[in-house]
């Protein structure tokens, strides 16, 4: 059994893995530092991120768009780290932001507003006037309401507000229910049917500019179809619009290609081959492409290392119990997602898995990582690493049962740093304010 990568065997190279954490010596490395050294110096558990990772997959999908005009937006929605967000602008990367807070956060990270989209169903009057004052390439919109109150606060600051209106086209992503975004039952923009009613409405507001048409169906995508159903649709409409006088120049077609979390599975589409759909479902209408990937990029560009506290023998069943918690990722008990968990000391050739239970120390039935996984014989004290922890791994943690966020640490080639310390208890409790009657 390999427990590594799906690929196994000593001559693997770095530029055919999915990324650069492999084994070298019986040990896992990240990029050029031994990940048992890191945890020695920073101690677990930890998110651990690989800059050659971040930059190789942003740039699969830079070279993927080199057919035309385009923006490569990451959604750091999935991995917000300021050295995160400063190692892709400084690939040339725009920003897709959800929020004032990751509006604030690529700002702070030199990504200058023409390269930084707005999107998501709830901006707030104060977000909206930030971003109008602080630069912003286009606001994703969501509703009609969001659109007149874009148009008020635009018009009240004597600016133009350039927006993309997000259609909804009700096609079935095939992903899991809490990810999908393009279904009718979800609350994501408006229905397609209603997209030429609504852009009229939009030409009729003062302190608007309409510069094109957005549309995002859901993440972890494995299967291409849906990409294509979606694109079809946004095709036939880019040229309804502009045959009622829209001047449409510019698609987002949003992101969510998916990544191959169980190792043994079938890899998914290639941004190679999510490229050339793009290209052949809307490339001859002449528009600059935006897409915004963030699961892609980040994911299998990070991972979460954790020690053994416990070997716990149960009835029927044994338990392996670790520093880390669903509270660190939570993943797993949120959707139910796999992990691929793999030792940090490679196991020896011919040795034979056991089954266990890995779960963390929290209070919770749910704080379980896996079932009967098949891992090598473990014991307190080992480490483990949980593969493909890049994304939607440290920006959804929290600190649950007092329990401090955990560090981040990004590798460089033959260096790292610590990119997000470990906050102690005295710094926790600080935070909390007693009232004078107390």
């Amino acid at each position: 059994m390999c427990f590594g990568t799906r690929y196994c065997g000593s001559n693997l190279t770095l530029e055919a893995a999915l990324d650069h954490f492999i084994y070298r010596d019986g040990a896992l490395w990240a990029e050029d530092v031994p990940v048992a050294e890191i945890a020695a110096q920073v101690g677990t558990p930890f998110y651990l991120y690989s800059t050659a990772t971040l930059t190789r997959h942003f740039k699969l999908f830079d070279e993927a768009l080199d057919w035309g005009p385009h923006l490569v937006c990451y959604a750091m929605k999935a991995a917000s780290n300021q050295a995160i967000l400063r190692t892709l602008a400084a690939e040339g990367a725009g920003m897709d932001v959800v929020s004032g807070g990751e509006y604030a956060r690529a700002k702070a990270a030199g990504v200058p507003g023409d390269r930084i989209v707005f999107s998501g169903v709830g901006k707030t009057r104060d977000e909206i006037r930030a971003a109008l004052e602080g630069g912003i390439r286009q606001f994703n919109v969501e509703s009609e309401p969001e659109m007149q109150v874009i148009s008020e606060i635009a018009s009240s600051m004597g600016t133009q507000a350039p927006i993309a209106i997000r259609v909804n086209p009700d096609v079935d992503a095939k992903t899991h229910a809490k990810i999908a975004t393009g279904k009718s039952e979800n609350k994501f923009g408006i229905p397609i049917a209603r997209a030429r009613e609504v852009y009229a409405m939009a030409a009729k507001l003062p302190g608007l500019k309409v510069v094109g048409i957005d549309v995002h169906i859901g993440s972890q995508l494995t299967d291409l179809e849906p990409f294509e159903l979606a694109y079809t649709k946004v095709a036939e409409l880019t040229e309804a619009l502009r045959a009622d006088g829209h001047e449409i120049s510019r698609l987002d077609l949003g992101g969510g290609l998916g990544i191959p979390y169980a190792r043994s599975n079938e890899a998914p589409p290639l941004p190679t081959d999510y490229g050339k759909l793009i290209q052949k479902t809307v490339g001859h209408l002449g528009c600059e492409i935006e897409i915004e990937p963030g699961r892609l990029i980040a994911g299998n560009a990070g991972i979460l290392v954790s020690k053994v506290i416990y070997l716990k023998h149960g009835e029927g069943r044994d338990f392996l119990i670790l520093d880390g918690a669903m509270n660190d990722l939570i993943r797993p008990a949120m959707y139910e997602a796999h992990h691929d968990i793999v030792p940090v000391v490679e196991p020896e050739v011919g040795i034979e898995p056991k089954p266990y239970d890995i779960v963390g120390p929290v209070c919770e039935t749910g704080d379980t990582f896996a079932k009967e996984r098949l891992m090598p014989p473990l014991t307190a004290g080992d480490l483990v690493a949980f593969r493909s922890a890049g994304a939607y791994g440290a920006v959804m943690a929290s600190e649950y049962n007092t329990r401090p966020l955990i560090p981040e640490v990004l590798v460089h080639g033959d260096q790292f740093a610590v990119i997000r310390e470990r906050p102690s208890f005295a710094d926790m409790i600080n935070r909390d304010s007693i009232p004078a009657w107390l």
